[in-house]
């Protein structure tokens, strides 16, 4: 653990008030209509209020439990969660930079580890700690959706209550590494959904991408050397059997289908000689001990107070350094501006006028945008290919040697590119990200994607009307690198750049190519580009930005 917090909290002295805790989960999911009301609420005439009270709210304290339901599957969220409690709601959004100058990830998600017998409790704690944290960004990941496939006559077994689902073979170990790690480091994830009901995987796996803060919670969450390299804080949730007993009972006969006598077989078999076997020697390992669970909010404090300050810790700082770095250097080779001819310099006289009326505006941009689209084409990879024409002749020809193309903007000015896009490319799959610069701290922040599927197969075409710095253009190429996209299918387009972008671009992914229509060579010292275009997105959709809310590179020329 960062710091290794060597320390073992056993609290059983402070007296707190006792309530009944069940091990139910609160449901972290957010449909797509939740999160475009979300995204579409920054950009309304009350979004001040909205982004200055999330900003400006006090940490909350603990508070009683969070709404149950019943749980029929394993837990993953397909993307970052809105979590509703009973008092308020938690926007988790606004993922600060993961990684450094070089591109490179910096800043590892901080993980805790949770561990404790069937039932005592953890999900609640978990999703406590989630409560508390009010931090952007936290992935809740379940041992139990890591359960391996099982054969025929285990599925047997298991429909008669004769399998060990508490026993370390009974968990897919190196599949939960992988994806943990892959998680650690900032990278997109694919998490199985188990169902167990039917003792089975479904064949949906969820996506999971970016975290701050990753809460890993399993009986076994201890039990592996690799997982507990892994393991940030080791958090061990101790709650009475007899109490696990009777939650175990309610659990699985109200929501898992089995009967009273099932269950107590299983329990008497399996779960308690598990437990003492190979969850309970493992309390050792942990660096806090959590009697009775949900209920002890003293425990659950210290924990979130050191969350707190080991992310303090791992702050990272990229727009004041992307502004001194590269000074003087030639523009990079993977750089193509389209050439200056006379129409083009004459559409660029127009927008850059800042008495331009919106509706000009509005004609030339999108001129512009055609003609870098079609440019940008042009550098696409090709293989020579014959047609046989309608005179019966054959015609040396070429095709896109790669699978396919797909356009993804940067919200909001990017997304002004897409019509002459779709305009160019056939049936072109379309994915939006939005970052967003926090005004507290001059960072940019991510706070919303939505890739297309498979999309680490394809010719990306990542699309910003203007790059300053170049802070929001790694934040987003560096969110398809974790796609797994390869860099040197990443295309960067846009129709403004400064000198500063291109070589923070060029230098951190180098196999990038960054096509644009002009570069400036100057930015102030508010990080606008000089002499530059204005707000392009406030110009282009004829909205006034609030003098205290920023757009990210995308519509500030910053």
């Amino acid at each position: 653990m960062e710091g290794n917090m060597a320390m073992t909290i056993n609290l059983n002295h402070v007296q707190m008030p006792q309530k009944e805790e069940g091990e139910k989960e609160e449901d972290l999911s957010v449909s797509r209509s939740d999160r475009s009301g979300q995204m579409k609420r920054k950009s309304s005439g009350s979004r001040d209020d909205s982004l200055d009270s999330l900003r400006n709210r006090p940490r909350c304290p603990l508070t009683p439990s969070l709404s149950p339901r019943k749980r029929t599957t394993s837990q993953s969220k397909t993307e970052p969660p809105l979590l509703r409690t009973n008092k308020r709601t938690i926007y988790t959004a606004g993922r600060p930079p993961w990684y450094n100058v070089t591109g490179t990830t910096f800043k590892e998600a901080f993980v805790i580890g949770l561990c404790g017998g069937s039932a005592s409790g953890k999900t609640t704690v978990a999703n406590k700690i989630i409560e508390a944290l009010d931090v952007p960004w936290v992935v809740l990941l379940s041992m139990d959706s890591f359960y391996k496939v099982l054969t025929k006559d285990e599925q047997e077994l298991a429909a008669k209550n004769e399998y060990n689902f508490d026993h370390p073979e009974a968990f897919d170990f190196e599949l939960l590494v992988t994806v943990l790690r892959k998680l650690k480091k900032g990278k997109s994830i694919k998490v199985p959904v188990y169902d167990f009901t039917s003792h089975c995987r479904r064949k949906e796996w969820k996506t999971v991408y970016g975290a701050n803060v990753v809460i890993f919670e399993g009986i076994l969450a201890f039990a592996n050397k690799e997982l507990l390299k892994l393991l940030d804080m080791k958090v061990f949730v101790d709650t009475d059997s007899d109490i696990r007993l009777v939650r175990r009972l309610k659990r699985d006969i109200s929501e898992r289908g089995r009967d009273i006598s099932g269950v107590i077989k299983q329990y008497n078999k399996f779960v308690k000689p598990s437990f003492e076997q190979y969850i309970e020697p493992t309390v050792h390992v942990a660096d806090i001990v959590v009697p009775r669970g949900g209920e002890n909010f003293v425990a659950l404090d210290l924990i979130v107070q050191h969350v707190h300050s080991q992310l303090e810790k791992r702050e990272i700082t990229v727009r004041s350094a992307l502004a001194s770095a590269h000074q003087g250097q030639p523009l990079p080779k993977t750089l193509s501006v389209m050439e200056c001819t006379p129409q083009v310099h004459g559409m660029h006289t127009i927008i850059r006028n800042k008495d331009t009326n919106r509706d000009e505006f509005i004609f030339y941009s999108k001129r512009l945008m055609r003609l870098l689209i079609e440019h940008a084409l042009s550098f696409l990879p090709l293989k020579p290919v014959q047609v046989e024409t309608p005179q019966g002749s054959i015609y040396e020809g070429k095709r896109l040697s790669g699978k396919r193309i797909t356009g993804v903007s940067i919200l909001r000015a990017g997304e002004t590119m897409e019509q002459a896009l779709m305009a160019v490319c056939k049936d072109i799959r379309l994915g939006k990200i939005l970052i967003q610069t926090n005004y507290d701290t001059g960072e940019p922040e991510l706070h919303y994607l939505r890739l297309p599927k498979d999309i680490s197969e394809d010719y990306v075409i990542l699309m910003d009307s203007t790059v300053s710095t170049g802070a929001a253009a790694l934040m987003a190429v560096r969110v398809l690198l974790d796609h797994d996209v390869q860099e040197d299918k990443i295309f960067l387009l846009s129709l403004l750049m400064a000198e500063m972008g291109v070589h923070s671009v060029a230098y951190a992914f180098p196999k990038v190519r960054i096509i644009t229509t002009a570069v400036d060579k100057n930015v102030n010292d508010e990080f606008h580009i000089i002499p530059g275009i204005g707000n392009f997105g406030d110009r282009y959709f004829g909205t006034d930005a609030p003098s205290d809310w920023y757009e990210s590179d995308e519509g500030m020329d910053y």
